[in-house]
């Protein structure tokens, strides 16, 4: 990969412009990496792991916002419930109200994305469109005053084929246009990452999740 880290944090906030944030997926980067993207500017880290996510909190800047990106445990929620900023990839009523009860324990309210399966390759994670609209729909959701969801999250099919990627993104795009029409804290499309995130800008995309094109392969 040509460049420094800090040439690509300079380059992608200059291509995203000033309506789509940047999450630099930091997973697996010892501090001195995400240091140097720091001291370009970028803000917003995503980690895959818990426990790496927290060890890194602890020991880099505090004006960090920092991204749960990867699939979460319960288990593990109660440990980044005092400090993380947004958690991408809800998919299910238990995990939402262990969030809730943890954030209500640190006296905060934690902002959620639901993840939506909109890949046709099985190893991606995520509610189908039409369990996405039930679960907005639950009740239940209206007792939980402790999280905040701000939006949809989705990965596309891992592929060359270019059709097939904007296939994808346009289901979630038009889920997100309905759902925002109800869900009044919805402001988040999070989807587009190294490899299609150029795609993903033309479906309306405001958040992109960056890790190889920043730092290199892992």
């Amino acid at each position: 990969m040509e460049g420094s880290i800090k040439e690509h944090i300079k380059t992608f906030t200059e291509e995203l412009g000033e309506n789509i944030d940047l999450v630099a997926v930091s997973k697996t980067k010892p501090n001195e990496d995400l240091m140097e993207a720091y001291n370009a500017g970028q803000r917003i880290f995503g980690e895959n792991k818990v426990q790496e996510m927290t060890d890194k909190w602890e020991a880099l800047p505090k004006d960090i916002k920092w991204h749960m990106v990867g699939h979460v445990q319960t288990n593990k929620v109660k440990y980044m419930a005092p400090y993380v900023d947004l958690i991408h990839a809800v998919q299910k009523m238990k995990l939402l109200k262990e969030i809730n009860k943890r954030a209500e324990e640190n006296d905060r309210v934690i902002d959620c994305l639901l993840q939506v399966k909109i890949a046709e390759e099985d190893s991606k994670y995520g509610m189908s469109p039409e369990d996405l609209k039930l679960f907005l729909k639950d009740d239940k959701l209206a007792e939980l005053k402790n999280v905040r969801l701000k939006g949809l999250m989705a990965m596309a099919t891992f592929t060359d084929d270019e059709e097939q990627i904007h296939r994808e993104f346009k289901i979630l795009e038009t889920l997100y246009k309905e759902t925002s029409q109800t869900q009044k804290d919805f402001s988040i499309l999070s989807m587009g990452m190294s490899g299609d995130y150029k795609i993903a800008m033309q479906h309306n995309t405001n958040m992109v999740r960056i890790g190889s094109s920043i730092f290199g392969a892992r």
